[in-house]
């Protein structure tokens, strides 16, 4: 199979290329390494894969070294012309598509950021499957839909009328579009509501992340509502296999009615912990695990945050069989060994 994988210089774009790749399906991969982050680390995973420093040029299609059946191509998902060519030459199977500009806070201040990505990038994608023959448009949303809501767990019923920050109107939004595309085209769409992803290869803006680093340069570490947040910390592995189990499940043709239209072929699941911890215990865990005490600093709640996430996953178990198995001490386990390796050379 030839998949399209968007952000796949990304935390989870690229464990899910590998993935796909280890299993013999041929990835072509995409990603803008924009500067939200250090752009090192998304070069360092792209390494991983085999793509070389080529691939810092826009526009140039590098061979991956170890993958033959893997491409990397660096370009914007909003750039029309550049996708339309694309999708033409390639004849895609199916599209994963987990680019987007990331980060709530980061929305507060970079609008038009958001705008630009996730919402300017995901027409362009959804036009490039609409006019070629892809099965299966497999997209990342996000918890944050969900906004502040007081009832838990939160189900793929329940409103998401009143997103809190930017970001998270983006990715309603992202669903919506979706929704549009499969009722007038018959696009074939499965739209994931991601929920706090973490583990080795991480994002660094991410707080396990910071206060990982903080903690092993005893430096403070920033907690905010006082820590009293909760959060359904979902590991890497976990997501990586509801993802390629979604995408293969829900593999089909096209189905067209007469007036043009098509039948309703669209979906949104949950993927998550379904185990939310309280911030204050993650942090105690991964303290243990780094074997050294943090140096904390009490903080307000930050405009944008909720209180807390809690996935309920019933659904995408009912449909694939699917539930997350990594503890949260597995999974810190994991993340430190990495980051121990990765960063303390």
């Amino acid at each position: 199979m030839k998949i399209l994988v968007t952000g796949a210089a990304g935390f989870i774009g690229f464990h899910v290329a590998r993935q796909l790749l280890d299993r013999g399906d041929t990835v072509v991969g995409i990603d803008s390494i924009n500067s939200y982050y250090d752009p090192k680390l998304k070069f360092d995973r792209l390494k991983e894969m085999g793509i070389g420093s080529t691939a810092e040029e826009w526009g140039k299609p590098v061979q991956s070294k170890v993958y033959a059946n893997c491409t990397f191509i660096r370009m914007l998902c909003e750039d029309r012309q550049a996708i339309a060519v694309l999708f033409s030459e390639q004849n895609f199977d199916m599209v994963i598509h987990l680019a987007a500009q990331a980060g709530v806070r980061y929305s507060i201040d970079h609008p038009y950021e958001y705008i630009d990505a996730n919402i300017n990038g995901f027409i362009t994608i959804l036009e490039g499957c609409r006019h070629s023959n892809v099965q299966h448009l497999v997209y990342a949303s996000s918890s944050s839909v969900y906004g502040n809501k007081s009832d838990y767990p939160f189900k793929e019923t329940d409103r998401v009328d009143n997103p809190i920050s930017l970001y998270a109107a983006t990715k309603k939004a992202n669903e919506l579009m979706a929704h549009t595309y499969s009722h007038l085209y018959g696009l074939n769409t499965t739209g994931l509501r991601f929920f706090t992803v973490y583990g080795p290869w991480g994002r660094p803006d991410m707080a396990y992340f910071k206060f990982a680093k903080a903690i092993l340069e005893g430096k403070p570490i920033s907690v905010f509502n006082h820590g009293d947040l909760y959060r359904d910390f979902t590991y890497i592995d976990d997501i990586v296999e509801g993802v390629i189990r979604v995408a293969d499940a829900f593999y089909e043709p096209r189905v067209i009615k007469e007036d043009k239209k098509s039948e309703l072929s669209y979906r949104i699941f949950n993927i998550g912990n379904n185990r939310p911890v309280k911030l204050d215990y993650f942090i105690r865990t991964l303290e243990e695990v780094l074997g050294k005490k943090a140096l904390i600093k009490y903080e307000p709640m930050q405009p944008g945050d909720v209180y807390r996430t809690e996935a309920d996953v019933t659904k995408l178990e009912q449909y694939i069989g699917w539930k997350p198995v990594t503890t949260i001490n597995a999974g810190l386990k994991n993340f430190v060994e990495w980051y121990l390796l990765t960063y303390s050379r």
